[in-house]
């Protein structure tokens, strides 16, 4: 995604700091954005209701209202689960990055930031959740295709119709999800690792904290339920689908 692709984009800035809205939002204009800004977290819902931003940039510490709490409700909303959420906080212990990653926001940036950083990572979540939703419906032949749908064990992913169920019940995913879910089942049986996860999920060139990538396995494990064993951890390396499911081994009589 290049500076003329977020010239369509419409982004949400929540900061209780105008200072800090102020910077990011000239910038953002500047390659084009519709920005929104709101330095009163109180009124955040309802903004982005009608507002419908493409991207949500949260802090996370402000008054009545903290992004923690936003975040869950813009994740419980249908209209707005989907939309990619940065924090932007000062908080910078790693327990604080965590959280942030496993209640659904998509990245996760410590103040002081650079705003060409905030900029790069804006354009790479961007461009993940556009892969995320983008089908093959025109150049796949109609009908059921190795291309674009997947299955293992209970699981089935459909590309086109940006779906995944678990023995016939829809699980929600996000964009980032249900990529790595894909990515992972495309390569069945081959190691993934957290690098090269990171560079084709999440589109990050250069080396970020890889427990961003096993928040996002845990997360999805969760979502998988009791299927969730065909994602196999492989240590100090990174993750894979298994090929097969390991037996349950019963006891000599």
């Amino acid at each position: 995604m290049t500076s003329a692709d977020l010239k369509t984009k419409k982004i949400l800035i929540v900061d209780d700091e105008a200072d800090v809205t102020d910077l990011v939002a000239y910038n953002l204009r500047a390659k084009g954005c519709t920005v929104e800004t709101l330095n009163d977290p109180t009124s955040s819902i309802g903004v982005a209701r009608s507002f419908l931003p493409d991207l949500v940039i949260l802090d996370v510490m402000m008054p009545d209202l903290s992004g923690v709490q936003i975040c869950k409700m813009l994740r419980a909303d249908p209209r707005l689960k989907t939309v990619p959420i940065i924090f932007l906080t000062a908080k910078a212990e790693e327990h604080d990055r965590v959280q942030g990653l496993e209640i659904g926001a998509d990245d996760y940036i410590c103040k002081p930031f650079s705003i060409k950083e905030l900029t790069l990572r804006i354009q790479s979540i961007l461009r993940r959740a556009a892969a995320g939703i983008t089908t093959t419906a025109a150049s796949a032949p109609a009908g059921p295709s190795s291309a674009t749908r997947h299955q293992v064990g209970g699981i089935r992913l459909d590309v086109e119709r940006h779906a995944v169920t678990v023995h016939d019940r829809p699980v929600e995913l996000t964009a980032t999800e249900f990529k790595l879910l894909r990515l992972l089942m495309e390569r069945r049986g081959r190691v993934q690792t957290r690098e090269h996860l990171l560079l084709n999920v999440w589109n990050y060139e250069t080396e970020i904290e890889t427990r961003t990538v096993d928040t996002h396995i845990r997360r999805l494990r969760e979502k998988l339920g009791a299927e969730a064993d065909w994602i196999e951890t492989i240590r100090g390396v990174g993750y894979r689908l298994a090929e097969r499911r390991a037996a349950t081994t019963t006891p000599a009589a």
